[in-house]
């Protein structure tokens, strides 16, 4: 049978719509595409796994219906056709526009100082990226992106408090000098700064 070329897989998706995301919460699903990082048959998914041939076949279709999964060859054996395929991600984000009405409301917190403002602002940043992510790949074209991280062990409230002030203040120091209103091929960008505790990783 033809080979069907594929594109390397992504390292992460971005699940914006409800469908998509439902398939993701089914726990056969999320075993499936955490089994198919590299290609596979529906036979070897069920050794692999332990699960019903048939069975796996019905959320194999149901993923690539969704471009979830992709095809990436098919073999014959014998009188039999085997369609190998593949996740087509490494991993999975879901865009709180997947929720509709009930995802991130950048109204629920005004108070910047708070986890929920500092959710929501994340939230919605995931949700701008991954549409700019999108159009940029129907367009061909990389988004222009940059990414600052580190973690700062303070020695006390204080230092961590004086620490905000000073990078609030050269952030608007920055903003107020490079931001123009005025440029004819001027284009918005969109800066989030965010402090919040180190998580423990195991």
């Amino acid at each position: 049978m033809p080979r069907r070329a594929a594109a390397p897989a992504s390292a992460v998706e971005v699940v914006r719509g409800a469908d998509r995301a439902a398939l993701l919460l089914q726990k056969t699903r999320r075993q499936l595409l955490g089994a198919l990082h590299e290609p596979d048959s529906a036979a070897g998914l069920a050794r692999k796994l332990g699960l019903p041939r048939q069975r796996l076949n019905y959320h194999l279709r149901e993923l690539e219906r969704e471009g979830l999964v992709e095809l990436v060859e098919e073999r014959r054996k014998g009188n039999c056709v085997e369609r190998i395929v593949r996740a087509t991600a490494r991993s999975y984000v879901i865009s709180p526009e997947a929720l509709g009405a009930i995802g991130s409301d950048a109204a629920a917190s005004a108070d910047r100082f708070s986890t929920a403002y500092l959710m929501t602002a994340a939230a919605n940043t995931l949700r701008d990226v991954a549409a700019l992510d999108a159009r940029g790949k129907e367009e061909g074209k990389r988004v222009a992106t940059l990414t600052i991280e580190a973690d700062i062990r303070f020695a006390s409230a204080a230092s961590r408090a004086a620490f905000a002030d000073e990078l609030a203040h050269a952030v608007s120091t920055l903003a107020a000098k490079y931001h123009d209103d005025h440029a004819a091929n001027g284009r918005r960008f969109h800066l989030l700064t965010a402090i919040h505790p180190a998580v423990r990783k195991p």
